[in-house]
């Protein structure tokens, strides 16, 4: 009899943990949600609004603004602790975000770290962290920017070295309309940036992305169109920067992530059900490495990028340092 109700315990068990498991998985039945990519949107608009990365529908920042964009490129040099220059200095790349960005850019992380083009002194620092929202990050007396500091001296740098940063984030559990949403996230992402201006004084560029697909959700922490919308948010930031009402580091966008699931986007790219967790939310594996590869990419290809994170491209800058 004991041996009768110990195996009828752990089939209620097993039975209890099998219905969370299918509770908890990813809504695969939603592969699209037939949202046009704002990369592919570039003629046409969103509920009255533009698409393109760039004012005018443009995917690419204007002559203009590339121009600005390479004349603080130029101040990315190796840097030492106290933030002089220096031939054996640091150029620190952080990561600031969410649960998303942290999983993402720690697999861009170790694929940059094991490859062979990335400079020996560009030391990447994972500073977003899991449940730390734009609502809460954008309080600069918030404990993520401590937990940053305590990163930056587990690797070994200082604030006074980061000048490249990567921002990905959102709000956690959305409920207002478009465009009140990204409006919403854009003024929070805007005292972000804001902060981290303060906290790292010698930051000349940050790149921003906005979410993945979230058609698979199975949680109201940030699904469709939440994740879609967060985009015009990135948008309407940069362009801030663009019309100058921003000053600080130059701004611009990233990779530009969101694709609409399986039906994809111009360019190729898919977010397929393989590609999150049971969430339907946060990336697998294949999320991660399918967004790592996109940072990868942009890092050693992009023409504001490439001359401070590929190998052998700051050394000319350490050689001009000792020069004078």
């Amino acid at each position: 009899m004991a041996s009768l109700a110990f195996l009828l315990t752990v089939a209620v068990l097993c039975s209890a943990a099998t219905a969370s498991r299918t509770a908890a998985t990813a809504n695969c039945s939603r592969a699209s949600v037939g949202l046009t990519p704002l990369v592919d949107l570039s003629s046409g608009s969103y509920q009255g609004f533009r698409g393109g990365l760039y004012p005018g529908g443009r995917n690419a920042p204007s002559t203009v603004y590339l121009k600005k964009g390479m004349a603080y490129v130029k101040l990315v040099k190796p840097r030492a602790a106290d933030g002089r220059l220096s031939t054996s200095g640091r150029v620190v790349l952080l990561s600031i975000g969410m649960s998303n960005t942290t999983q993402e850019f720690s697999e861009f992380k170790r694929m940059a770290d094991a490859g062979t083009r990335k400079s020996p002194s560009v030391i990447v620092v994972d500073g977003a962290q899991g449940g730390q929202d734009a609502e809460r990050t954008k309080d600069p007396s918030a404990p993520f920017w401590s937990n940053i500091d305590r990163r930056l001296e587990a690797d070994g740098v200082t604030s006074r070295q980061v000048q490249v940063a990567w921002v990905k984030q959102a709000i956690a559990r959305p409920t207002e309309a478009f465009p009140a949403d990204a409006k919403r996230l854009q003024t929070n992402m805007r005292a972000i940036v804001q902060i981290m201006r303060q906290r790292y004084p010698n930051l000349r560029l940050v790149y921003l992305s906005s979410r993945t697909y979230g058609g698979y959700a199975t949680t109201q922490l940030n699904p469709e169109p939440y994740a879609y919308q967060s985009g015009f948010a990135v948008k309407w930031l940069v362009q801030e920067r663009i019309e100058g009402k921003l000053k600080g580091p130059w701004l611009a966008w990233g990779p530009y992530l969101w694709t609409d699931g399986t039906k994809g986007r111009r360019d190729g790219l898919t977010w397929t059900c393989e590609d999150v967790r049971e969430d339907g939310t946060h990336p697998s594996a294949s999320g991660r490495q399918k967004v790592a590869a996109q940072l990868v990419r942009f890092f050693e290809t992009s023409p504001t990028a490439r001359p401070w994170f590929s190998r052998g491209s700051l050394s000319s800058a350490a050689a001009a340092v000792s020069t004078g």
